[in-house]
Order: structure tokens, then sequence, then C-alpha cells
């Protein structure tokens, strides 16, 4: 539309005028592209930053009253439209100029007079905090550098450090004078607390700062961080990881700033990403690294190279992973920490460079990828054996073990190669306790599979007892003892398939056991007995043994507290098995008959796996300490506690919490804590199994203990994820219950409920046709209503949450009218236009009002008096005159003028109060007695 600019800009104006700012802007735009005049384009302009400035589009504001400006310099609305705009921008010593011309043009002037005096005010306060940052920052420093500091002055001063490097405008203060030299310098003194303050600041500077994290990078250097990463303290690596973590999050596009023009310039990042992926490679198979540097870099690898979210096309950051440093995580699994010159080792890396190869595994989108991926394990695995050097031989099994635990697919194929079976018996026999050790995990690990079990089980069985009754060594004996164990339960918990002779299982768990408990075995072979237990357990007898067994039991779960965290899958496999809650087929009868008459296999359940043996165990377990385990179960660092190690987990907390009566024990021994991390994260089933136990703890506990502090807001979203309709009934009504405990706590868990969008669930409910869900949606619903935003959806027209409001209340089920007349008298207190409302979504109303008045249970009769009496209160005049016509009246009087009566005291109470009301409003005539 083109056209004269004049009549452009005086439609802008009446549009303006009416308040629609996006149409005056339209107006002003295509005014400013036909006009030619100077002086009235500068108007227009000045015109559309006065628009820009109501949408609070401050840069666009500032630049159009600038071409105002620059026609007519002494333009004071545009002068002061730029002024208000540069304030918002935080250009204050601009916006102070503006304002200062605008004063100097109209001296009277009082806005401009008050507007010069506030800008003076903050610009000064602005500098005076300024400099007392920078001070500050020198100060700190100067504390921390100092060698005659006493030791909690320069502990104060680092952890002052740290807070203020995680406020924008103190990290960039610090950025500023001279920081990162001075906290290099804090590196450099080698004390530990010094490089932690130093390490943890640095993290701080960089989290969410792209630009800034990219000058950090660069000042410190990536060799520096990973060296510092690779020092021998498990703090220091944890923290240097950290770092690490945040610089990737920023550079990737965790930050989320405008950096305009110059973008592409300064921040092209994939050159330092690549760096840094190079240098941790590097770190994963380097002698010089420390246990827990090598722990850090494998789990950086594992969080940051595969992709987050499988929809994402491009794995390339695996593939180059793969080219880069397959072999040196290879090498890694290959340790054999007993031979001499091995690399430094925790007790969990090899766990966790088995979890980054399967996760790299996973992360593969074709079968090239796959036998690329296979290839270069082949090779290197080729490379080891060697039949005269039986160290670097034995070192290509245990590589096989690492993948054995990791893409297990890869494991088995290298193992079903010509020659490697051999090897590994050959190694059983061998003179060396080392090479039978290796050779024993080996076996293990390969009999996972069933059908590759059956192969080892006629080949294997025989050679492991043969070990097992053979060797002094108590090491091998339990690994033995292990590889007889898993081969005894390839027939999982079926028990007509059980491959040994009948009470050999239970021989085989009452040695584990007793290794288990006797502390002078050291814990890495205690850790095998765990293993041992972890199969056996499929067996009924075992698992009942095992629970009466306490003080196992007890040192199972020290074994889990502590720092080997490699040990927490076994101890969740065990109790899962005894808790039965492992994921249980289906059994159709008529199948069962069928596959009889056809005589194929039935499993047959355990007489010991039935309801009321599992209750005991679980009792059992309960006062073992089983809960205090778990908690610490869960905080293991993610590249161990994988996704399916979470679900097994989340599982066992809900066999735990099926007995309301065991909630308090698992809410005192941090168990409510320990199950928002598994609702927050992991497989989908996990977290429904976590919600679930959360509700079922949150319905009947006291929610300020269950989840302290600010832990019960994260709460709510695992709860309300559980109402939605894919759900099944009893997570349904366990999650309204636990949220109708939540609503009746505090206002601000109401409102948390209500942004987590739960009220359209709870409503749906309200119409279910079950009786209990119907109550607990009706109850949670009469807990939320004090809530401003459940208040307004009451408000709105053209829905039928009124009417369903007013209906419940006329249910026959006592307790749905309960809460429905509690919600109902709450509602119509707060709003009293909902008193009018209530009269128009029914003609029932009246009746199901009389109905409340006149039950016989004291607490719905006084909610049903509490509604007549909002009524009676409310802003329509007809409204209490239509009450009083009705029966309403002489229910009031009846219940009004009957004596005292402490049990009933509250309904008789509010009749009165209601009788007073009809009074004063000149309906009824005060009760006079025969004169």
């Amino acid at each position: 539309m083109m056209g004269d600019p004049i009549q452009l800009k005086d439609e802008g104006n009446k549009h303006f005028q009416a308040g629609d700012i996006d149409k005056a802007i339209e107006c002003y735009t295509n005014a400013i592209k036909v006009c030619k005049d100077k002086k009235v384009l500068a108007v227009i302009h000045r015109n559309r930053s006065a628009c820009y400035l109501k949408k609070e589009n401050y840069a666009n504001a500032a630049s159009d009253a600038s071409k105002a400006i620059d026609v007519d310099a002494a333009d004071i609305k545009a002068l002061y439209r730029r002024c208000q705009a540069l304030e918002k921008l935080g250009k204050l010593d601009m916006a102070f100029k503006d304002v200062q011309r605008c004063a100097t043009i109209e001296p009277k002037n009082k806005t401009f007079l008050e507007t010069l005096r506030r800008l003076g005010a903050e610009i000064q306060a602005k500098l005076k905090t300024t400099f007392s940052t920078d001070s500050r920052v020198q100060n700190m420093f100067d504390i921390l550098l100092d060698e005659e500091m006493e030791k909690d002055k320069r502990e104060k001063a680092a952890n002052n450090l740290i807070v203020l490097s995680r406020e924008d405008a103190g990290a960039d203060r610090i950025f500023q004078n001279n920081g990162v030299s001075l906290l290099l310098n804090m590196m450099e003194t080698g004390k530990p607390e010094m490089i932690l303050a130093a390490i943890r600041t640095l993290s701080g500077m960089c989290t969410g700062h792209k630009a800034r994290a990219m000058a950090i990078t660069h000042l410190v250097g990536i060799d520096k961080m990973c060296s510092i990463m690779a020092v021998d303290n498990e703090e220091i690596a944890l923290a240097t990881c950290n770092l690490f973590q945040s610089v990737n999050d920023s550079l990737t596009g965790g930050d989320k700033r405008e950096y305009g023009k110059e973008e592409a310039l300064v921040l092209d990042a994939s050159k330092d990403l690549k760096t840094i992926l190079l240098s941790l490679l590097e770190m994963v198979g380097s002698k010089k690294v420390s246990g827990h540097g090598r722990d850090q870099a494998l789990n950086l690898l594992s969080k940051n190279v595969p992709r987050k979210d499988k929809k994402e096309k491009d794995n390339s950051r695996t593939l180059f992973t793969i080219d880069h440093g397959l072999k040196k995580i290879l090498k890694v699994c290959g340790q054999v920490p007993e031979l001499p010159d091995q690399l430094p080792l925790t007790e969990n890396t090899q766990l966790i460079a088995s979890v980054l190869l399967n996760r790299l595994h996973e992360d593969l989108t074709c079968d090239p990828e796959r036998k690329q991926f296979r290839d270069i394990c082949d090779e290197y695995i080729k490379s080891k054996i060697d039949p005269n050097d039986m160290d670097k031989t034995i070192h290509a099994i245990n590589t096989i073990s690492g993948l054995l635990q990791g893409p297990f697919d890869v494991g088995n194929s290298l193992v079903g190669q010509q020659g490697i079976m051999e090897m590994m018996v050959a190694l059983c026999g061998s003179e060396r306790e080392v090479d039978q050790m290796v050779a024993v995990e080996a076996l293990i690990h390969s009999s996972t599979k069933m059908s590759r079990a059956s192969f080892i089980i006629t080949n294997g069985v025989s050679l492991l007892k043969d070990i097992y009754k053979k060797t002094k060594n108590q090491k091998i004996k339990i690994r033995a003892l292990v590889g007889l164990c898993k081969l005894g339960s390839a027939g999982g918990d079926d028990y007509s398939l059980r491959q040994f002779a009948e009470g050999s299982t239970e021989k085989l768990a009452k040695q584990c056991r007793k290794w288990l408990c006797n502390p002078q075995i050291d814990s890495k072979t205690r850790k095998w007995a765990i293993e041992g237990l972890a199969y056996l357990t499929n067996d009924a007898d075992v698992k009942d043994d095992f629970v009466e067994d306490e003080p196992a039991l007890k040192a199972m779960f020290e074994l889990a507290k502590s720092t080997d965290k490699t040990i927490i899958y076994a101890v969740a496999c065990a109790l899962v098995n005894c808790t039965n809650c492992y994921e249980k087929k289906e059994i159709i009868p008529e199948l069962v008959q069928l596959a009889k008459f056809s005589k194929q296999h039935v499993p047959e359940q355990h007489p010991k796996d039935k309801k009321d043996f599992i209750q005991k165990r679980v009792k059992r377990l309960l006062k073992a300490g089983v809960i205090s385990a778990l908690a610490v179960m869960v905080k293991a660092d993610n590249s161990i506690l994988t996704d399916q190690t979470k679900e097994m987990l989340s599982r066992i907390f809900l066999a735990l919490s099926e007995d309301p009566k065991d909630r308090g024990i698992i809410v005192a021994q941090g168990g409510g804590k320990a199950l928002i991390p598994l609702a927050l994260e992991g497989t989908d089933a996990g977290k429904v199994k976590a919600s679930h136990a959360l509700a079922k703890i949150a319905a009947i506990s006291n929610p300020e203990i269950a989840f302290p502090g600010e832990r019960v807001y994260e709460v709510v979203r695992p709860l309300v994820s559980l109402l939605h309709t894919d759900r099944d009934g009893i997570q349904n009504f366990e999650a309204l219950r636990s949220l109708t405990n939540l609503a009746g706590y505090s206002e601000k868990l109401r409102v948390k409920i209500v942004k987590e969008k739960a009220l359209p669930e709870i409503e749906n409910y309200m119409f279910e046709e079950h009786d209990q869900i119907r109550q607990a949606a009706t109850e949670c619903m009469c807990n939320l209503v004090t809530c401003k935003e459940v208040q307004d959806r009451y408000l709105e027209d053209g829905n039928d949450k009124m009417k369903l409001l007013v209906l419940l209340c006329g249910e026959d089920d006592d307790d749905i009218q309960l809460a429905a007349a509690g919600a109902l008298a709450m509602l119509t207190a707060a709003q009293k236009k909902l008193c009018t409302k209530m009269t128009h979504v029914t003609t029932q109303w009246l009746e199901i009002l009389q109905r409340l008045c006149l039950h016989t249970d004291p607490k719905i009769q006084h909610r049903g008096l509490v509604i007549v009496y909002n009524m009676l209160n409310s802003d329509d005049s007809e409204l209490p005159k239509k009450l009083i016509e009705s029966e309403i009246l002489e229910i009031l009087s009846v219940i009004g003028k009957a004596e005292d009566n402490p049990k009933r005291q509250e309904p008789i109470d509010t009749a009165r109060t209601c009788l007073v009301k009809a009074m004063d409003l000149g309906l009824i005539k005060p009760f006079t007695g025969p004169s």
C-alpha cells in the first residue's frame, strides 16, 4: 500500500491514540518508505520511536529517536524518548547527556529535572559499586596470595571469590581486573585448597557466557586444564571436570546472549571444542594421568560425545572419537592392575570405560559404522595376542571382558572367533594366579546370554568346578564360584529350569554369604560374592535364606556405600530379585493349557515367590537398613548409574513402599529425597515407577519432613505426570491423593501445582466413573480452590466446572459430598459472583443445597450452611430473597433454635449467623415472644 506519507502518518497517530501500537508501527513504517521530506521524516521517526518504547523494543526506539535528532538537534521529544530508551538499555551516561540537553532547552520542565536528578544519583551509585567491587576483588586476591595471612581468612576470601564469580557482574569484574592471571598464580602455589578455589572461580566465570569462556580457555590453556585434572586428588579432578563441562556448555550453545555482528567473527568455537576432545582422549591413555583424572576424562566424553537426542542427525563427534580414541579406551579396559607398569586406575575406571564404549556404540546409525567399530576392536585384540607373551595376551582377554560389560554384541562376536575361547580355557589352567583370574572373569562375562551360556555350560561348568576344587587362592575360588552361580541361574526365576541339582544353588549361595561377611577378604573379591548372589537370588529359596542372614545384608549395604561404585548394578540385581519387582510376563491360562498339550515348556512359580513371602522379605530388608544404602547408590555418577540401573532402583523403592506402615521408615532414612532424581531422569518406565513411589510417600507424610527445603517443589512435576491418561488407575489415584496432601500445606505449593498444568487433569478425574478416583480428584480440587487462578477458572463462562461441583454436592457418597461442599463453600466466600453463577448452572441447586443443610453428618451440614451464608452475603440483592422465600428459612430456624450441642455446635452457630444476616437485610422480623 503506497500512499501519501502525511495521510499515513495521521492514520498512525489515530492508531497510537486508540492503543493499537502494532497498526501504528505499520502505518509509520509505510510512511517512512514513501516520504521524501526530511522534516516530515524526522517527525515520523520520532512517532515510531514512541511506539517502540511502548512495545519495550528499546534498541529500535533509540535508533528512531537518533534519526529524528540528526535532522533537528533540539528536537526535545526525540531527545527525551532516546533518553528513556537508553536508560532501559543500561546506558545511563548517554541517557544522562540527552536529558541534560532537554533541561537546557526547557529549564523549568519538572519531568526533565526529576529524570536528571534520578539518573545522576543512579550513575553515582553505579560508580560506587564498580569501585567497591574492583577493590573487593583486588582485596580478595591480596589475601589469597599473601603467605603470611591466617588460614581462615584465606578460606573466607576463596569462598567469597567463588560466590562472586557466579554473578555475571562479579565474573566480569574479576575478568576485567586481571583476575585470570591472578587465578593462575593461585594454581602455581601447588596447594590443593588454592587450586580448588581457583578452578571453582573459573567455573563460575565460564558458566553461560560464550565469549568469556573462550577467552578464559585461551588464557589458561587447555593443556594446563588437563594437567590439573590429571593430579591425584579426587576433589581437584572433579572440580576441573566441572570447569570443562561449563566451558563445553557455554561453547555449544548453553549461552543465550545476542552478540550482534561480531558473533561469527569472534565466537567460532568448533576449533576449541575439537582441541578439548583430542586432549581428553589423550588423557584417557596417558600414564601421567591419575586414576581420578582418567575417570573424569572418561565421564566428560561419556556425557558430551554421544547425541543427547537420537532425533539429531549428526553423530560426527562419536565417529571422530572412535577414529581418534577407541583404541585408547580399549587400552583402559585391558589393564590388569596386578601386573607391573599399568595405567593408574581407580576401582571405577574400567566400568566407566565400558559404559563409554556402550554409549559410543549405541550412537552409531548404520551397519558400516558398526562394522568399523568392530573392526577396530578386532584389530586391537589381535595385535595384543601373543603366545610368547602372557602379559599381552591377558591384556587382550581383559579388553574382551570390558567389551562384554559394554557393547555386549561386539564382545560376543570376538569371543566367538576362532581360538579365543580355547585361549580362555588354556589360561584357566595356567600356573599364574593372575592368568586364571582374568580368564575366569572373562568366562563369567561371556556367559550372559542364555544361548551362549548353554555352550559354556557344556564346557565351562566342569572347568570351573575343577578350578574351584583345586585352587587354594580365595580370589580365584570366589570368581570360579560366581561363574558357576551365573551358569546355574541361566533359567531365571523359572523353578522348573534349574541347571543344577536340588539344593546345590543354596550351597553356592551360602558360600557367597560367608565370603561377603569375611572382613579379611579384600573388597574387590567380596564384590564378586555379591555378583554371585545377584545371579543366585533368582532362586526363591536363596532369596529367603539371604534376607534371614542380617549380617550378610548389612555387609552388602556397607559395600554399596563404599567408593567402589562398580558394585551398584549387582546390589540392585540382588534387591530386585529379593523384592520380586522385575518385569513379569503375564501368564494366560489358555496358553498354558495349549503349551502343556503340545509338550512345550511352561514356566512355574516357586511357592516362596508368593505375595506373603515377598512382604516378609521387604520387612527384613528395611530392618537391615536398605534405604540408607539406596540413598547413597542414587548419588553415584551418571557414567556408572546408567538409566537401566536407575530403573532397577526405582522398582526397588516402589516395592519397599507398598505397605503404608513402612513409609515412615523410608522417609526417616532419606528415601523421599533419594527418589526425586530417579523420578526426573532415566528410562520412561523407571521415571513412572519412581514417581509412583513418591506419590505413595507424599500421600501420607508431612511434605516438609519427607522432602525438606526447596526439594518439595521438585516433587510436584513427577506427581502431575502420573495424572496422564496413559497411566493406570491406581497411579492416577495415588497421585491425586499426594497432590491433595501437598496442596493442603502452602499457597506456594498450590501455585506450583497449578503452574505444572495439573488443573485440567484433576478436573477430568472429577468426571471419572470410578468412585475413589472421583473422590480423590474432588478432594484435591477442594484444597486448591483458595488459589486465585483456580477461582478464575470457575468464574470463566462456557464450561461446566461450576455445574459439576454443584452436582457433586448432591452425590450419595458422603466423602465426595464433603469435598465438593467444602470447595463450593470456599469459592463462594472468595468470589461473590459465583454465588449467583451457582444458581444459573443447574435447576437443582436449591434442592441440593437443602439436602446439604439437612445432612446427618455435622461436617457436611456445616459446609452447606456456610454456602447459604455466602449467598446471603452476595452482591445480588435478589438471591437472599429467593433463599429466604424457600424452605431454607425453615431449615435455618430449626437448626438455629436447637440447644447447644458440642458435637453439632458448628452448624448450629452458622445457622444462627445466617438468621442474624437475614434480619440485617430486613428479610425476616426479629423473633419476639407473645406479649
